[in-house]
């Protein structure tokens, strides 16, 4: 990704429509975000500023994410200092991710005062200052003491000091000739580099971009070059997409944005346009944070279930051992077998008998070991019921292995539900899942709404017949044994955890083109969705039966067809998109 200065500058001038607007809310739904709701003459905006030093960024947003139910300290220090206040002038600082936001509004005795929100949004510096007309910080996002930081303090009554200008080169301004000369000095070997180090404002996907332009390759190096000629290409292309940005982004595999920039990302082969600069820092970041939320949300129970996993693997362990130990008890009733033909033989206080082992064919001698505390019929019957045992244990270890190997199968589907959560809502449902069958304990944490019933996600196949996929275990069951018709068609990623799909078709015939799409939905929402040549079993829903004693998900099925297809990501895609405008 590439928010660099020269992308902030292209997302400022899509800001500066909004200038003149008044500031209706704030809202500081994270530690490192803040919201201005803004009215316009023509409408309403949301400014996002996220001095996060892992994804830091500012645009205009259309995304609502939850606000804490109490508002954070400098939240309500904006409230107080910028509510109803008018945008009338926003600055960058040159080849800087810096923007500076002025603000008309009144002090406390009804003044009209100018203030200042400055945004840094450079790393490990990322912060958001509030100033007061002389430039004073009233109070930033992250305080910088002394201990911190002998050049620059940020803390409350110190004048605001702004970052040092960026010595480097502005590629914005740069002949032909100049490019030659930077080129001609000494310096890395790599042309990208060569670049990153002496041009201003640019992120190294921007470099990469224009070295693969003028040289054909990122990695190119400056030795053996026409470095004149190199130098003609080279400011061509920063001359084209410096004065005519345009947004574009590469997708991921399974259509999300991988990669942005403000011109076309060829490295990764084709890239895609947007719609502007915000609305495609709003795409890629509320993507990323949703899936970094949820994540986050659910990373208790994903702990809670691991760990459960974790301690069924070391009892298995210890099961399958001990029943490999049962499987030499004949040897125990042979041995009864001699002790007893041999009781006349045994002496009181004897600890060892030796004895013919008539069930070798050579009748060897072997020393048997006995206490000394028991009779000899007590001896022999010792042999037996230590035989029993082992034949009883084998029972029941055999029954306890299969239920402990079921329970870890289940377990490892929640694992895999929760990978594939992609809301609350369906975190809630996995919880309660797991409260039903006794895993963890009721959130009792916060009083929380009755929310309405989860739908299984719907598509609709070419051929125009709904398909539904079930989002967890205790969905997988109400679609395929209440929702589902007899006759419909249910189909399941072949020996792995994963969604049942239904195919809603009611005894109609159905073509393979819609076999095939809803066989691709199956290995899509399965642990195989990242595979290729995945085998998915094929049924009509009246052959799929639930164990007696099944947990939730599981089931039974003997008649079936299977097919093999990839996962399709695009379908998904596609059908979820919809699912959010509707």
């Amino acid at each position: 990704m590439a928010f660099d200065a020269f992308y902030m500058s292209c997302v400022l001038d899509e800001i500066r429509a909004f200038q003149d607007s008044r500031v209706e809310k704030i809202h500081q739904p994270s530690r490192d975000t803040v919201i201005l709701s803004l009215k316009h003459r023509d409408g309403r905006a949301k400014l996002l500023f996220a001095a996060n030093p892992a994804a830091p960024r500012l645009h205009i947003t259309t995304a609502s994410p939850e606000n804490p139910a109490e508002p954070p300290m400098f939240c309500m220090l904006l409230r107080k200092h910028l509510s109803g206040a008018r945008l009338t002038d926003i600055r960058q600082l040159p080849m800087e991710r810096a923007a500076i936001f002025t603000f008309d509004c009144f002090d406390e005795l009804g003044d009209p005062v100018q203030k200042k929100l400055v945004a840094e949004l450079m790393g490990r510096t990322c912060n958001l200052y509030l100033l007061s007309p002389e430039d004073r910080i009233i109070d930033c996002l992250r305080r910088v003491g002394l201990d911190e930081s002998a050049k620059r303090q940020a803390l409350p009554g110190l004048y605001y000091q702004a970052p040092d200008a960026v010595e480097k080169k502005d590629p914005k301004a740069l002949s032909a000739a100049v490019f030659l000369e930077m080129l001609c000095k000494p310096g890395a070997d790599l042309l990208c580099d060569r670049l990153m180090d002496n041009l201003g404002g640019l992120s190294p996907l921007i470099c990469q971009e224009a070295a693969l332009f003028a040289a054909g390759e990122t990695d190119a190096r400056l030795e053996g070059q026409d470095l004149p000629a190199l130098a003609g290409k080279i400011a061509l292309w920063f001359a084209e997409n410096l004065n005519h940005p345009a947004p574009h982004y590469t997708c991921a595999a399974d259509g999300s944005p991988k990669q942005f920039a403000f011109c076309p990302i060829r490295q990764y082969g084709d890239s895609q346009g947007a719609e502007g600069f915000s609305a495609l820092l709003d795409l890629y970041y509320t993507v990323r944070d949703r899936r970094d939320a949820i994540r986050q949300k659910g990373q208790g129970l994903r702990k809670t279930v691991q760990n459960l996993c974790a301690r069924l693997t070391k009892k298995l362990a210890i099961q399958e051992n001990e029943l490999q130990q049962t499987y030499d008890r004949e040897r125990l009733r042979q041995l009864g077998d001699i002790v007893t033909a041999n009781i006349s033989r045994i002496v009181k206080g004897q600890t060892v008998l030796q004895a013919e082992d008539f069930y070798d064919e050579e009748m060897k001698l072997i020393d048997i070991p006995i206490s000394p505390t028991l009779s000899p019929q007590q001896n022999a019957a010792k042999f037996y019921k230590d035989y029993t045992r082992m034949k009883n244990a084998e029972k029941e270890l055999t029954r306890q292995i299969d239920l402990g190997q079921t329970e870890l199968s289940y377990l490892q589907s929640v694992l895999d539900e929760l990978d594939r959560a992609q809301s609350e809502a369906e975190l809630d449902e996995i919880r309660q899942e797991l409260h039903s069958g006794g895993y963890v304990k009721a959130d009792n944490s916060k009083k929380k709404m009755k929310q309405q019933k989860l739908p299984p996600m719907r598509f609709e196949s070419t051929d125009g017949f709904p398909i539904y996929v079930g989002r967890n275990n205790r969905q997988n069951d109400e679609l395929t044994f209440r929702s589902a018709r007899k006759d419909d068609i249910w189909l399941h990623a072949q020996k792995v955890h994963g969604s049942h799909v239904i195919i809603a078709c009611a005894g109609q015939n159905v073509s393979d083109d819609t076999i095939t799409q809803a066989a691709q939905l199956a290995a899509y929402y399965a642990e195989t969705k990242g595979g290729q040549n995945i085998a998915v079993d094929v049924t009509p829903v009246k052959q799929v039966k639930k164990p007696a004693t099944g947990k939730p998900g599981m089931v039974i099925y003997h008649t079936y067809r299977t097919v093999y297809v990839n996962p399709y990501p695009d379908i998904v895609v596609d059908a979820l998109n919809a699912e959010k405008k509707d």
